[in-house]
């Protein structure tokens, strides 16, 4: 067994400045700018994912980063006022505003989907409220 000492994610895209003002302007992570012309976005909770440039980037065709928030309708009502449009996808029974509701049917989450610039695919979710009496 591996004994770690820290670990983290990342992924690519093509423009580091394009990347920078999305994670920072439109999300409202904090941005840091690394060697090699490379980001740092600083996660909620302590993590971080490296954002790297590739000239060829092809966006992976699924979810690279998960944002949880408190309230699904309103960072959707934000992301759409910031020009965000969200995916739809056929068979996740996604509701007018591109938002699967899971709570109600205690399925998981509430979830919408999105891409940033590269295409790369984030979502924002809304856990279902944590009984924590419950075991883990």
């Amino acid at each position: 067994m591996l004994t770690l000492t820290f670990a983290f994610s990342g992924f690519a895209v093509p423009d580091i400045d394009a990347a920078r003002t999305f994670y920072r302007d439109v999300l409202g992570l904090t941005v840091t700018d690394e060697m090699m012309g490379q980001l740092s976005l600083e996660l909620p909770g302590g993590g971080w994912v490296l954002v790297y440039p590739k000239a060829d980037h092809e966006p992976a065709t699924y979810t690279v980063l998960n944002l949880e928030v408190d309230d699904i309708d309103r960072a959707v009502d934000e992301l759409e006022a910031a020009g965000v449009e969200l995916l739809r996808y056929e068979g996740f029974g996604q509701d007018a505003r591109g938002i699967a509701r899971g709570i109600a049917a205690d399925r998981g989450p509430d979830i919408a989907w999105f891409t940033d610039p590269a295409g790369n695919i984030i979502s924002v979710l809304q856990n279902p409220p944590r009984d924590d009496a419950a075991p883990l």
